[in-house]
């Protein structure tokens, strides 16, 4: 039966995997209401889990390292209180199934920001080529064809993962329709930038700090 997570841990796990996010954002990410939201967030703070910063007229959520200390507890908590250890075992197997579509993504991404020129060397793709880049799409596509029944094992354990299969399809099938942007571009809509997310959110789940060796296959 899948586990839905508390509030409080939601917003916590939100503002983590977003890196930097306004009370909308978290709302969003959290699927809170932006007052709840906003009060979970004001309560974090006053622990000193997260800190709000403005820098040229915008602002947003982040964590602090205590507030990273204690999600990454909560989570441990929260695949603890799974008596059968089922929960556990589909976040280690998705960390493991990850790894490999990881690669291909990342690459398939660099594959739409640079292309072989005739010389050789890696130019700026210019997206001229709509065989190269149609070829790209397609892996991608691939890619997230490929995570489809991981997230359908770890939403089947943790309700928290629903979601990420419909943005991935959204920015892809926005990508196709001609938005560039929603391949690699800055932000949550993008391919990448769900993507992104989701790795975070399988290093946290997992206790896995970022950077550290991956399990492969």
């Amino acid at each position: 039966m899948s586990r839905a997570s508390e509030p409080e841990l939601l917003v916590l796990h939100a503002v983590r995997v977003r890196g930097t996010a306004d009370d909308a954002a978290v709302a969003e990410r959290s699927g809170l209401a932006v007052d709840d939201a906003r009060e979970h967030l004001l309560d974090l703070e006053a622990h000193g889990h997260v800190a709000w910063a403005e820098f040229a007229g915008t602002g947003g959520w982040s964590l602090t390292e205590r507030g990273r200390t204690e999600g990454e507890r909560r989570l441990a908590a929260e695949l603890a209180a799974d008596a059968s250890g089922r929960a556990a075992a589909v976040v280690r197997e998705a960390v493991t199934a990850f790894a490999p579509l990881n690669a291909r993504l990342l690459k398939a991404c660099t594959d739409w920001q640079l292309r072989p020129s005739d010389g050789g060397r890696l130019d700026v793709n210019d997206h001229r080529d709509a065989s190269w880049d149609g070829r790209v799409l397609d892996e991608l596509g691939a890619v997230v064809d490929g995570v489809r029944p991981v997230l359908a094992e770890l939403t089947g354990e943790l309700a928290r993962y629903a979601g990420y299969d419909v943005r991935l399809d959204d920015a892809l099938a926005a990508a196709r329709a001609g938005d560039g942007a929603r391949v690699a571009g800055v932000g949550a809509a993008s391919v990448h930038g769900a993507w992104m997310e989701l790795h975070e959110d399988l290093l946290a789940t997992a206790g896995i700090p970022r950077g550290a060796v991956e399990p492969r296959p």
